[in-house]
C-alpha cells in the first residue's frame, strides 16, 4: 500500500520523503481545503522538483469552486504546469473540463469532500475519468471492500492517522457562523475544539466560549468549559492488515498545518508497520516506533468509522496529549562535527535532548554544544536567530531534536 504524507510547505515536504511517504500532497495558495498552511506559490515549484525525485506528488485542488474561483484557476494554469504533479485531488466536479484540457495525462483523485460513500457513486466517478477514491470518511470497511471488488481498477485511498471532523465529511458551517471563516473554503478556524462554559439563566440555558465572553448561545444542559464537539483523532496503526485486506491502494496521513515533527514521525511509523506487514514480521519489530505515536500532540486516538459509529461519535473531553517538545532539526554540516541548527522551541544546554531520524529511533544526548553566528559557545538557542550544535552523538542533516516534557 502507497503511504501518502502532507505538506504544507517545503520543509515538511522534505521531511515526508525522507521519513517514509512513497507519495505527498500539497495545496496550491487559493485552491486548497488547508488555507492557512503556508502552502505553494511563487517560484517554489523548482525546489519541489529537486525534492521529490522520483516519488508521487498530488496536488490539493479540493475546494468547492464558485464562478470567480474558476476564473481565477484558469489565469494561472501556466504557473501550475510547473509543478511535477503525478495526480489532482478534486471534490467540485466543475474542474473536470479545465483539468482534462490542460492537463490530460494527470490521474484525477476524488476528494473525500466529494462524500462517495457506496459502489454505485465510484462507479460513476470511474467512468468520469478517475483512477482514484477518496472515500468519505463515515464510509466504513465493509462498505471499501464492496466498492474494491465491484472496481478492481479503481485505487482506494483512506485516511488512517490525524484529525477528524464532527460535521459530515468535514462539511461544516460552525466555523463560518462562530467566526465568519468557512470550513468549505479551506479557512476552518476548528470552532469545534474550542472551550466553552453553560450557564443557566431563569428560563434558558446559553453556550459562552472562553475567548468570547458575552456572545451567548442556546444550548440545553451543562456546566464549566468544554469542548462539546471535538471529535477523537483517527489511528488505524494497528489495523493496517484490515485495510490491505479490504483492496485499501493508499493510506492518507491529515495534517499539512502540523509540524515537521509530526510528519516525520507518524510518517516513519506507518512506514515501519507496512514494511513489517509486506515481510511478514511480527509486531515486536516495530513496536517502539508505534510507541512514538505518543510523543506527537494528538487527542485521543480512535478507529473512526471503520468498524463501528461509537467511538468516533462521542467527543473527547480531553486535551491534547503529548510526551515530548519538538525542539527543531539539524541542517547541514559545516565540518568539525558542527552542523547548523533550525531551532523551533528554545534549546539549552542544561536540558538532554533526543535526536530522532528515518531509520534511528533516538539517541540521547546530554553533552552537546551550542554556537553563536560568530561560533562562540552558549547556553541556549532561541527560534528566529542562527545557530549551530555540536553533538555528542551521531547524527545527520534531516535529523530532528526534541526533549521529554
Amino acid at each position: 500500500m502507497e503511504l501518502l504524507a502532507p505538506a504544507g510547505n517545503l520543509e515538511k515536504l522534505y521531511y515526508a520523503y525522507e521519513y517514509g511517504a512513497d507519495a505527498a500532497y500539497i495545496g496550491i495558495k487559493n485552491f486548497s481545503l488547508r488555507a492557512r498552511a503556508d502552502n505553494f506559490h511563487e517560484d517554489e515549484w523548482k525546489r519541489i522538483r529537486e525534492i521529490k525525485s522520483e516519488k508521487k506528488l498530488y496536488g490539493a485542488l479540493n475546494i468547492y469552486f464558485h464562478k470567480d474561483d474558476l476564473k481565477n484557476l484558469e489565469s494561472q494554469i501556466d504557473y501550475l504546469t510547473k509543478y511535477p504533479f503525478d495526480a489532482f485531488i478534486i471534490s467540485d466536479l466543475g474542474l473536470l473540463p479545465v483539468l482534462k484540457k490542460y492537463f490530460p495525462d494527470h490521474e484525477l483523485h476524488l476528494s473525500t469532500q466529494a462524500n462517495c460513500t457506496n459502489a454505485e457513486s465510484a462507479g460513476i466517478y470511474r467512468d468520469l475519468g478517475f483512477s482514484r477514491i477518496i472515500p468519505a470518511r463515515e464510509t466504513n470497511l465493509v462498505d471499501i471492500a464492496e466498492i474494491k471488488n465491484r472496481f478492481p481498477d479503481l485505487e482506494i485511498e483512506v485516511f488512517v492517522h490525524g484529525a477528524m471532523c464532527m460535521a459530515y465529511s468535514g462539511r461544516c458551517f460552525l466555523s463560518s457562523f462562530l467566526s465568519n471563516r468557512s470550513a468549505n473554503k479551506g479557512d476552518c478556524a476548528h470552532t469545534c475544539r474550542w472551550k466553552y462554559r453553560i450557564a443557566q439563566n431563569p428560563g434558558e440555558i446559553t453556550l459562552e466560549e472562553e475567548e468570547r465572553p458575552g456572545e451567548l448561545f442556546p444550548l440545553i444542559e451543562g456546566d464549566n468549559f468544554t469542548t462539546i464537539l471535538s471529535s477523537k483523532d483517527l489511528c488505524m496503526i494497528d489495523h493496517l492488515k484490515e485495510l490491505r485486506d479490504a483492496g485499501v491502494d493508499a493510506l492518507k496521513i491529515e495534517g499539512r498545518m502540523k509540524s515537521i515533527y509530526y510528519t516525520a514521525v507518524i510518517t516513519r511509523t506507518y512506514k515501519k508497520a507496512l514494511e513489517a506487514l509486506k515481510n511478514g514480521l511480527p509486531a515486536q519489530s516495530w513496536e517502539n516506533y508505534r510507541k512514538e505515536l505518543d510523543s506527537v500532540s494528538h487527542r485521543e486516538f480512535s478507529t473512526g468509522f471503520f468498524f463501528d459509529r461509537e467511538s468516533i461519535q462521542i467527543p473527547t473531553d480531553r486535551s491534547y496529549l503529548r510526551t515530548h517538545l519538538f525542539l527543531g532539526s539539524v541542517g547541514e554540516h559545516i565540518g568539525d562535527g558542527i552542523y547548523k541548527l533550525i531551532v523551533k522551541n528554545q534549546i539549552q544546554t542544561d536540558s538532554p535532548v533526543e535526536y530522532i531520524g528515518p531509520d534511528i529511533l533516538y539517541r540521547t544526548d546530554d553533552s552537546f554544544t551550542l554556537l553563536d553566528d560568530q561560533k562562540q559557545p552558549v547556553t541556549k538557542a532561541d527560534h528566529g536567530k542562527e545557530f549551530f550544535i555540536k553533538p555528542s552523538s551521531p547524527v545527520q542533516e534531516g535529523y530532528i531534536l526534541r526533549r521529554k516534557l
